[in-house]
């Protein structure tokens, strides 16, 4: 796997996170295949490769939908308001990795959350709002946050809520991957090209994954 797939696969990560916070926070829908591999992206902190950290490359399909969506300039209040997510989670990930306490806090936290995943399950309700309060307890105390726009009915469910914090977690940790790799804003002034060659083709290796996977 080269430079930029490793990075496009860092990106997706972050862009399925937030597309399915958005999805989530507007229907109170969420995809529980493509939410558990982001969830168990938080508990692979040494892993083997850079794709092994959401389990396999072709897990993140939608991510690699979305993040092409971007790349591309397609622009809608919906690639803005994503967008807006990517970055929120971009500078999030700048505050915490200044703040070596947090980020020691929340690698302990995680620690006792894998305990819950071990008897629980990854998703279960109560690994779930573990990891949610997390995020309130540590990163959503910084002065900026990233405000999520949806509907109230949804986002009033203690549930829902609780998906939210953790996703957005989860594209924290994703765009952690994205620092460790050498991603910059640069990347996407200057790189756009490589990124949304390096995109296709893992989209499409993820698609055929996905239909063998059905047959």
């Amino acid at each position: 796997m080269d430079k930029w797939q490793s990075l496009v696969i860092a990106l997706a990560g972050i862009t399925q996170a937030v597309d399915l916070m958005d999805k989530l926070a507007k229907t109170g829908y969420l995809n529980s295949a493509d939410f558990e591999t982001c969830v168990r992206s938080l508990f692979e902190q040494n892993p083997a490769s850079t794709e092994a950290v959401f389990g396999d490359a072709s897990r993140l399909l939608r991510g690699y939908e979305v993040l092409l969506d971007l790349l591309q300039r397609n622009k809608g209040p919906q690639q803005t308001a994503l967008l807006g997510y990517c970055f929120g989670a971009l500078h999030l990930q700048k505050r915490l990795a200044g703040n070596k306490n947090m980020l020691n806090q929340v690698g302990e936290r995680l620690g006792k959350s894998r305990h819950q995943v071990e008897h629980f399950g990854l998703t279960h309700e109560n690994v779930i709002a573990g990891l949610a309060s997390i995020y309130t307890d540590t990163i959503s105390t910084f002065p900026f946050r990233i405000q999520v726009v949806g509907e109230a009915q949804y986002l009033q469910q203690n549930r829902v809520a609780n998906q939210v914090r953790v996703l957005l977690l989860c594209a924290i940790r994703a765009a952690i991957l994205w620092r460790q790799l050498g991603g910059s804003r640069l990347h996407f002034l200057l790189y756009r090209s490589q990124l949304i060659k390096a995109a296709e083709g893992l989209l499409a290796q993820a698609k055929q994954a996905r239909q063998l996977a059905d047959s």
